[in-house]
């Protein structure tokens, strides 16, 4: 559901950069009233499995079409809506910056419709609602599912209806929310169960890791907290470097849905300023699509993996150690 520069208008993205702005300064403010060192390992270990996760892309069967993990109800359930919101807008400025996956024009756009719905939305408003009557697992899967299903179905809406707001009259809204809709409903039924298999072992292992809600039960834990992250890390590693090579080669949920429209997966633009500003993004992409530079081998695809999950996680490790030595400056200066 990564929007790209062309579909949007540079008033719609500014009013959506200071929406996801506003939530960004809103969630450190929040977690900036806790000091937790195991929250900052687990940001990075996290960040870098969703990270790897995202570029595994599954086949939607019989639509020609594909849907990869977006990961913020994982997050948030691993971390809490607020520190889950912050980890996937690293997660998604990487993969704009270095990557040139996700338009930087867009990018505001992109952290609201995938981390604000699942993140903040289907963390406070779905999960841990159901969480509220005591951790299961039962509860993680039935959470899982409803909450990747509504964020998802929320997300497109958003993606459909800021095109509409830019004037793209190439995606008529009714037209675009009849295709885009369906195949992000597949999706989320599908990433709903991943995420759910994800959680069940993560609360097998470490159930006091799951947020959102008192333990129904006491459960002995059965991986150290250090063993649960290098799991969680090796993962990430495995997944960047071998199974990303093992995707869908056909276009994931938003291209598809275009491509339906206007018969072709890209929306071309006549306009210079877009055509610049494709340009300088692809120019600064250190591994552009997740690949080398005018080469298409697979060892460009598993280092993109790997290099980008260690951004991630260094990034993500980095950031939360500030938060919490800025509040520890400020208790100190007070």
């Amino acid at each position: 559901m990564h929007m790209v520069n062309n579909l949007i208008s540079p008033a719609v993205a500014g009013l959506m950069y200071s929406c996801s702005t506003a939530v960004a300064g809103y969630s450190i403010k929040k977690i900036k009233l806790e000091n937790s060192p195991e929250r900052t390992a687990m940001m990075g270990a996290a960040g870098a499995f969703v990270f790897a996760a995202q570029m595994v892309n599954f086949t939607i069967p019989g639509t020609g079409s594909s849907g990869h993990l977006c990961g913020g109800i994982l997050l948030a359930a691993l971390l809490g809506p607020y520190a889950a919101f912050l980890t996937m807008a690293g997660i998604l400025l990487v993969q704009a910056l270095l990557f040139a996956d996700g338009g930087i024009l867009a990018l505001g756009c992109n952290i609201w419709n995938i981390a604000f719905y699942s993140c903040i939305v289907g963390g406070l408003f779905i999960w841990k609602p159901i969480m509220k009557g005591g951790v299961s697992k039962k509860r993680i899967i039935i959470a899982s599912i409803i909450a990747s299903i509504i964020s998802l179905q929320l997300g497109a809406f958003s993606v459909a209806l800021e095109a509409l707001a830019s004037g793209n009259s190439q995606l008529p809204f009714v037209d675009f929310i009849s295709v885009i809709q369906p195949i992000h409903l597949a999706i989320g039924l599908v990433e709903g169960f991943i995420t759910a298999g994800v959680l069940s072992f993560v609360y097998e292992a470490r159930a006091e890791l799951i947020w959102g809600g008192k333990r129904e039960e006491e459960k002995k834990a059965k991986l150290s907290f250090n063993k649960l992250i290098a799991a969680l890390s090796a993962t990430a590693i495995l997944t960047a470097g071998a199974l990303s090579l093992a995707g869908s080669e056909y276009p994931d949920g938003l291209e598809w849905s275009i491509s339906k429209i206007t018969g072709s997966i890209e929306i071309e633009s006549s306009s210079e300023f877009y055509k610049k500003l494709d340009s300088f993004q692809k120019a600064i992409a250190i591994l552009p699509d997740y690949s080398l530079k005018n080469s298409d081998t697979a060892f460009g695809t598993s280092l993109s993996g790997i290099f980008g999950g260690a951004v991630v996680a260094l990034s993500l490790i980095g950031g939360s150690s500030l938060i919490n030595n800025s509040k520890k400056d400020s208790l100190i200066a007070g």
